[in-house]
């Protein structure tokens, strides 16, 4: 299940977290945002352990995405060590993802 990440908790699951962390910049209005959704869900079951899979929804929270110039969404951005080390705008496939995190861990 990927995690509901809050500019609350922002900092400390994405930016102090010791493994990757895929993080999905969305909102409940996006339709290609909810074709993105089940992906992530997938990838959060299979790499659980591995990577962080988190979900930020623009609308509630706007201070992350403003920070990392989320400017379309869905925007997917991969952190680690604290840092966005690679980026996914609009919608891609499963393996788009996966590669992306397979190339951080």
């Amino acid at each position: 299940m990927a995690l509901e990440i809050t500019d609350a908790s922002f900092d400390e699951v994405v930016l102090k977290s010791d493994k990757p962390v895929l993080v999905d910049f969305w909102a409940a209005w996006c339709g290609p945002c909810r074709m993105v959704g089940p992906i992530m869900e997938e990838i959060s079951s299979e790499y659980e352990g591995k990577a962080v899979v988190g979900k930020v929804d623009v609308d509630a929270n706007q201070e992350f995405a403003a920070k990392y110039g989320v400017r379309n969404i869905p925007t997917v951005l991969l952190f680690k060590d604290g840092e966005v080390i690679d980026k996914q705008v609009g919608v891609a496939p499963k393996s788009t993802y996966t590669q992306k995190i397979d190339a951080a861990i």
